[in-house]
C-alpha cells in the first residue's frame, strides 16, 4: 500500500486535555489526550509513560483504537503484558540478568526465568511518572520524566529519563527519548505498543501486511537470547523486505519461529543516515489504515503476540488471543551488554542518550 500522508497547513483543530485516571502508593495518575483535525487521537498515562488507546479513522472516517490496552488502572498494575509502555532502562532481554561494564559484574533482578526483560521486576512500566503539558506551532505534546536511582533492579549510576510524546497535523505522532547518566551504566529505552490496524479486540494480525527495512536479523536460542550471528533473511520468513502478509508464513516449521511460537526477533536495519529513517511499514487492506516506523535505532523488535492467550480484556471488553497485536519495538539490540559487536548500549556521564521514534499514519 501507498502510505500518503494527508498534510494540513497550521496547528488549528490541535488539542490537548488530561483527566485523573486513578490513584497508586505514589500518587494520582492521569491521562493525556492529544488530538488533531484530522481524527488522530492518542491518549497516554503517566503510569508508566504509556500509550493507554490510539484513535485512527479508516477509509470510512470511523474511528477505531488501534492499540491494545486496559480501560482500568488496576489492569495495568497487575498485568504483565506492558501494554504501550515506556520500558527500560533496558528494553528487551539480557542473559542470565548480568553483564560485565569497565570490569565489574554487575547482577540485575530476573523476572524471565534465568533472563532479565524490559528492565525488571519493577521498570519503567511499574513507576508513575511526573509530567507536563506543551503546545506548539503545528503540534501538541505531553512531556514524561522519571529519576531512577543508583542500584534501582541492578543497574549502576543513577539515571534521569525523560520521554516525549508529539502529534502533529501531518497524522504523526513522535515520541523521543532522552537520558543522562551520573556514572556509566546501560540504556535500552523503547515504546512496548501492541498494534491492530482493524481495531483492537477485532481478531488478529495475521492479515496484516508487513514490511521491514532490514536484510539482516539476530537469530535467538530456545531462550530467545540472541546467539550473537547477524543472519541474512533471503530465502527464509524472516523476509520481510517486500510487503509480506503476517499470517503467511508464521507457522511453518522454521526453527526460529518454532522456537519464538511466532515472531520476536531483533531486525538489524538498513540505515542510511542518524536521522529518523524507515524501519517497517504495516498496512490492513480491509480499513485501509497503515502506518509507516521511522526511527534513529539501529534495530526493531518484531513480536506477533505469540503469548497472549485470552486471560486479558482490553478496552473493547473483549478477550487478546493469541496474535492479536504486534509490536514494532525500535531499539539497540537485545543483550547488547554481553555482545562487544552489537551496538552499544553504554551511557557516560559526559554522552545523553537521545532517540527518536515516528509513527506516521495513513489511508489507502
Amino acid at each position: 500500500m501507498d502510505l500518503r500522508l494527508t498534510r494540513i497547513a497550521g496547528g488549528a483543530g490541535l488539542s490537548i486535555k488530561s483527566r485523573p485516571f486513578g490513584t497508586n502508593e505514589n500518587g494520582r495518575v492521569h491521562l493525556y489526550t492529544l488530538a488533531n483535525p484530522r481524527g488522530i487521537e492518542i491518549s497516554i498515562l503517566s503510569y508508566g509513560a504509556r500509550i493507554q488507546s490510539l484513535l485512527v479513522p479508516d477509509q470510512a472516517g470511523r474511528r477505531a483504537n488501534v492499540v491494545l490496552g486496559f480501560p482500568t488502572l488496576e489492569q495495568y498494575r497487575t498485568s504483565d503484558a506492558y501494554f504501550g509502555a515506556t520500558v527500560g532502562r533496558f528494553a528487551n532481554r539480557i542473559a542470565n540478568g548480568e553483564f560485565v561494564l569497565d570490569g565489574k559484574v554487575h547482577r540485575l533482578s530476573r523476572n524471565e526465568g534465568d533472563n532479565h526483560l524490559h528492565g525488571g521486576r519493577v521498570g519503567f512500566d511499574k513507576k508513575l511518572w511526573r509530567a507536563r503539558t506543551e503546545k506548539g506551532q503545528g503540534e501538541v505534546a505531553v512531556v514524561f520524566w522519571y529519576s531512577s536511582p543508583v542500584g534501582e533492579e541492578g543497574y549502576p549510576g543513577a539515571l534521569e529519563v525523560e520521554v516525549r510524546y508529539s502529534l502533529d497535523s501531518r497524522d504523526v505522532v513522535r515520541i523521543q527519548y532522552r537520558a543522562a547518566a551520573a556514572q556509566a551504566t546501560v540504556v535500552n529505552l523503547t515504546n512496548h505498543a501492541l498494534f491492530n490496524l482493524a481495531g483492537e479486540g477485532s481478531g488478529t494480525i495475521l492479515s496484516h501486511d508487513l514490511e521491514i527495512a532490514a536484510t539482516r536479523y539476530t537469530p535467538t536460542d530456545r531462550e530467545l537470547i540472541p546467539t550473537g550471528e547477524l543472519l541474512p533473511v533471503a530465502g527464509t520468513p524472516m523476509d520481510f523486505l517486500l510487503p509480506t502478509t503476517i499470517g503467511s508464513r508464521i507457522s511453518e516449521q522454521y526453527e526460529q519461529l518454532i522456537l519464538a511460537g511466532g515472531y520476536d526477533h531483533n531486525y538489524v536495519l538498513d540505515r542510511d543516515s542518524s536521522s529518523p529513517h524507515l524501519a517497517a511499514r504495516l498496512t490492513h487492506s480491509y480499513s485501509g489504515r497503515g502506518l509507516e516506523i521511522r526511527t534513529t535505532e539501529p534495530g526493531l523488535q518484531v513480536y506477533t503476540g505469540n503469548r497472549l492467550d485470552g486471560a486479558l480484556t482490553g478496552t473493547s471488553g473483549k478477550r487478546y488471543e493469541r496474535f492479536a497485536g504486534i509490536a514494532l519495538e525500535t531499539q539497540r539490540f537485545p543483550d547488547s551488554p554481553n555482545h562487544s559487536h552489537f551496538p552499544s548500549v553504554v551511557l557516560r556521564p559526559a554522552c545523553s542518550y537521545l532517540s527518536t521514534t515516528e509513527i506516521a499514519f495513513a489511508i489507502s
